[in-house]
């Protein structure tokens, strides 16, 4: 079977000896949609900086579309893994969206022209295309969320990371971001503590706790397992 996404084994621990992640091991499909679940302080975001090789595996490894991530095959991964962080001001920095936007695929050495249109490719897919000229700064949450998200979709992502997608906005730019990430074809780990988010959209899910996969299983199989949720600081 083919895995977009190998973590074997992996082991991670901060430098005051904190284990951050214990022994994780999770295989991801091509096209499969995967939500990670768990407490606060669980490992969630730890393990996804890993897919990009922002952290690197103490012990075990990580794989992505066949290649260990690794200092050669670094440049190949940052565009495969598209990275979106919990909190937007750590992606937008330029004075407009438009640079943020073509910020991946100029590092790509990308000709300008195709430059161009990746970016405008790109703030279609999140519905934004009004807003090339636009401050990010001065944009709503919900706006700079899906202005992230094209800064990533603009390198052409196999796999999306994304971290937290729905905190922090309110009910229709929730609703918004739902409809962009359904409309995404992409292998997709989403770490989350919205569980109506994980119902409508992650057909499969991890649980975390302690930096140690509890449960991975089907959504409807997981959510219904209330002893299962509560025992990791869930809610049903």
């Amino acid at each position: 079977m083919h895995h977009t996404v190998k973590v074997d084994n992996l082991s991670f621990a901060y430098p005051d000896g904190r284990l951050a992640l214990d022994d994780v091991t999770i295989h991801i499909a091509p096209d499969e949609r995967v939500a990670l679940v768990g407490p606060n302080g669980a490992g969630k975001s730890t393990l996804l900086l890993h897919l990009n090789g922002i952290l690197r595996p103490q012990s075990g490894k990580v794989n992505v579309g066949g290649l260990d991530v690794n200092d050669q095959n670094l440049g190949r991964i940052r565009a495969w893994v598209g990275l979106v962080f919990q909190d937007p001001d750590d992606q937008l920095f330029s004075p407009k969206v438009f640079d943020d936007v073509a910020f991946g695929p100029l590092h790509m050495g990308l000709p300008e022209d195709e430059v161009r249109a990746r970016v405008r490719k790109a703030l279609a897919e999140v519905g934004m295309e009004a807003y090339a000229d636009r401050v990010p700064h001065h944009l709503s949450e919900g706006e700079k969320k899906r202005i992230a998200i094209a800064t990533v979709l603009s390198m052409d992502p196999k796999i999306l990371a994304l971290d937290e997608p729905s905190a922090g906005l309110d009910p229709r730019a929730r609703r918004n971001l739902i409809h962009l990430l359904d409309s995404l074809q992409k292998t997709m780990l989403v770490s989350t503590h919205d569980m109506a988010l994980v119902r409508e959209l992650f057909p499969r899910v991890v649980v975390l706790d302690r930096g140690r996969v509890v449960a991975d299983g089907p959504t409807d199989e997981i959510l219904a397992d209330k002893a299962l949720l509560e025992a990791h600081g869930l809610e049903a």
